[in-house]
């Protein structure tokens, strides 16, 4: 793009990161919008959720600055960010919820990394940036080779030096990273991450103007539906086939491997354990990133989905309206049929006005017919039933005790309400197992069906609960399980 001054003039009165960055109201918008979306790693939130957290922060700011610095209501201040002249918010409907949502626009997390990125950094690294440049450009020289005797005479120069650095380990003498050389490319590892989250976001703000582009060609097509089908899948083949849709389907198939995302959950964790980067203090939800990627990915994902189910609806519309036109033909017919028997043409009642042959000879062969099979007859044998002298206890069939699943799933969304994550541990101890082992199962059950529970292997929590046992004194149960946290969407 080319920064002359009719591009940028254009940029300023149309550009949404370029008003968001000239309005008044900057500092309010960027930084809850920032907090709220681009800190916890949020996709979506519902309104009522969004409302509330804007509240709180309007209360605070009123406080310090005075009563009338805000004048509207945050609901007005929402629909105000999401409003066509802004368009800093994405409102919309999910499927199946009355509840309007809201989502960051892509110019509006450009313009909050542009922001990012004016704060003075007390360490730049520029090793690791080269390293990254310098491998892209012998991955692209590599990949393009189309000579066998170089591909050849490269290939055997990085094993001569996996060789020779394998010797290298043998003796003792290994090459390690220092302390910078780990900040650095930990910092640079942090900015990649979070700007393929907003990368996330452009694409599926790509694929979501490609569905709403079917929506608008759907409603006003009226010719043929096999060209309208043409057009549209010619359009989606397109996507898929360019550039981004090529990159982004690779980017997908490599996550959605299991041995990949094992793989990358162990060496972050052993990265975020190493002292140089504790020392810069890591934000934990790094811990997860692979997981926001895989969320943000979804997004895209459903996009697409949608766009499928608008070309199902449009075929199954059209079906649906040619077999109505061709029942109300027929129910003409048969209409203007009944009026006419009463008082027909003298043609009608001419022996030979009508007369078709037919269609083909009435031909039943006799062994074409099922011969005669008599019905099973069922045999009743009547057996006297007899008492047994064993007598059963019935209490067990009385003691039977069953879990209230939404109940437990009320207790964690009521704990998530005042804090933004909280432990199996935490949640027990402010409610108590009542119903023993049998909870405790409903709880895990609840963790394994949540996409926002994480599950920490390395730390052990450790849950008690009480029994009456069979002389009726209390006895306290334990059981120890893997730290299980429930965080809030």
């Amino acid at each position: 793009m080319k920064l002359d001054y009719a591009t940028l003039d254009h940029l300023r009165r149309q550009h949404p990161a370029w008003r968001l960055l000239a309005a008044d109201s900057a500092p309010l918008v960027a930084s809850f919008l920032y907090r709220v979306f681009v800190l916890p790693n949020v996709r979506v939130m519902a309104q009522s959720n969004l409302v509330e957290a804007l509240e709180d922060t309007l209360y605070g700011l009123r406080e310090q600055l005075g009563a009338t610095v805000f004048p509207k209501s945050a609901p007005e201040y929402l629909n105000d960010w999401a409003a066509n002249d802004k368009s800093w918010l994405r409102k919309f409907y999910p499927a199946g919820s009355d509840e309007p949502h809201f989502d960051l626009t892509p110019p509006t997390e450009r313009a909050l990394a542009w922001l990012g990125s004016l704060s003075d950094r007390s360490f730049v690294g520029t090793e690791s940036r080269l390293l990254t440049l310098f491998g892209l450009l012998k991955q692209m020289s590599d990949g393009s080779e189309t000579n066998p005797q170089a591909r050849l005479v490269e290939l055997h120069k990085q094993r001569d030096a996996i060789d020779a650095e394998i010797a290298r380990v043998v003796e003792g003498d290994m090459a390690l990273l220092d302390d910078t050389a780990l900040r650095d490319r930990f910092q640079q590892f942090t900015g990649l991450a979070r700007e393929l989250l907003a990368d996330f976001r452009e694409v599926e703000h790509n694929f979501r103007a490609l569905d709403r582009t079917v929506r608008e060609r759907i409603a006003w097509w009226d010719g043929a539906k096999g060209t309208l089908l043409q057009e549209i899948m010619g359009e989606r083949d397109a996507i898929a086939e360019s550039d981004q849709g090529k990159s982004f389907r690779a980017f997908w198939d490599f996550l959605m491997s299991q041995s990949h995302q094992d793989e990358f959950t162990a060496l972050l964790a052993r990265v975020l354990d190493l002292p140089p980067v504790l020392a810069l203090e890591p934000d934990m939800r790094l811990k997860r990133v692979h997981y926001d990627w895989l969320e943000a990915g979804e997004y895209a994902q459903r996009t697409v989905a949608q766009l499928s189910q608008q070309l199902r609806r449009f075929l199954d519309d059209k079906a649906w309206l040619e077999n109505r036109r061709i029942m109300d033909i027929l129910r003409g017919i048969e209409s203007k049929a009944l009026a006419m028997r009463d008082a027909a043409p003298a043609a009608l009642r001419m022996p030979d006005f009508m007369h078709i042959d037919d269609i083909g000879a009435a031909v039943e062969l006799p062994m074409e017919r099922p011969l005669y099979q008599p019905p099973m007859q069922t045999v009743l044998t009547s057996v006297a039933l007899q008492a047994g002298d064993i007598e059963v206890d019935a209490g067990a069939l009385f003691s039977q005790v069953r879990v209230d699943k939404a109940a437990l799933a009320a207790h964690v969304r009521m704990s998530l309400q005042t804090q933004a994550q909280v432990s199996l541990a935490e949640l027990l101890h402010t409610h108590p197992l009542l119903q023993g082992l049998g909870e405790l199962v409903t709880y895990l059950q609840l963790a394994s069906e949540s996409v926002n529970t994480v599950v920490d292997e390395s730390t052990q929590d450790t849950v008690s609960w009480l029994v009456i046992d069979e002389d009726g004194n209390a006895v306290t149960r334990r059981a120890t399980l893997p730290r299980v946290i429930f965080v809030r969407n």
